[in-house]
């Protein structure tokens, strides 16, 4: 039985280990694996590309439990999606918008099937999610925790790249733990665009010139542009932080224009 486990509750403390306490008691063979506890706090839509970039490598049969919820208390659904050969379970709050479309079955949790007494409004990772996986990794047949759920949250949605002639505009979508600034430009909008000096990536008052494929063909210190191992144009700082450098951060500007020669 394997289980991931994703969180915002920062990588100590005590509210992680309450939560494996809870897995680990009830479902005693389950192996628990730690994706991050470092999203930031609320950030639902961090933890989504998390969990959509990583879940491709998941074996199938493998449950991902996630709590980034700042909804914890109301009245917003805890689900449990089928999909992918894989389960999900967590908050619907966007979190899981990303398998609109693609799930095979959902549900919305009973708390009456679930809830101790005592248990607490402010923690539902710990007294209601928890239960939940561990009576599936148990066993429990998915339509015995609660009823069909037709719709997932999405995340609002947010402009695209603009695309003009031999001129794209886009933004940075993700900072990684390297200070690499992901943007949202993918490299299927690339296939008309030279990769060469002809290409000019800006972001805010700094500029590179065209694409690399890694980041060691340039010295220390220089800001390049390559597309990274998601398939989307990053702007980085080679054996450095670029987001520190540039003073740059999630929502900025990214701009590829080119022209015919050099």
């Amino acid at each position: 039985m394997l289980l991931t486990l994703t969180t915002d509750f920062g990588p100590g403390g005590r509210y992680v280990a309450q939560m494996k306490g809870a897995l680990y008691s009830r479902a005693p063979g389950v192996t628990v694996v730690d994706l991050s506890h470092d999203i930031p706090p609320q950030d639902i839509a961090a933890a989504a590309r998390l969990l959509e970039a990583a879940a491709a490598y998941w074996p199938a049969g493998t449950t991902h439990l996630a709590v980034i919820d700042p909804g914890v208390g109301t009245e917003r659904p805890i689900v449990v999606v089928e999909a992918l050969k894989q389960r999900f379970i967590g908050p619907d709050n966007g979190l899981f918008g990303w398998l609109e479309g693609r799930f095979d079955d959902c549900i919305a949790l009973s708390r009456e099937r679930l809830a101790p007494a005592g248990d607490s409004c402010t923690f539902h990772g710990r007294d209601l999610m928890a239960p939940a996986a561990a009576l599936l990794l148990s066993g429990t047949p998915l339509k015995e925790l609660g009823a069909a759920h037709a719709f997932l949250q999405r995340m609002p949605m947010t402009d695209g790249p603009r695309i003009e002639t031999q001129r794209i505009e886009g933004r940075v979508a993700e900072v990684d733990h390297y200070g690499n600034l992901i943007t949202n430009i993918s490299a299927d909008l690339l296939k008309e665009t030279p990769r060469d000096e002809r290409l000019r990536v800006t972001l805010g008052e700094h500029e590179t010139y065209g694409l690399w494929q890694t980041y060691g063909e340039n010295p220390p210190q220089t800001l390049v542009a390559l597309v990274g191992s998601e398939g989307f144009v990053e702007v980085a700082l080679v054996n450095g932080n670029a987001a520190e450098m540039l003073g740059a951060g999630v929502g900025d500007a990214v701009c590829l224009n080119w022209s015919d020669t050099l």
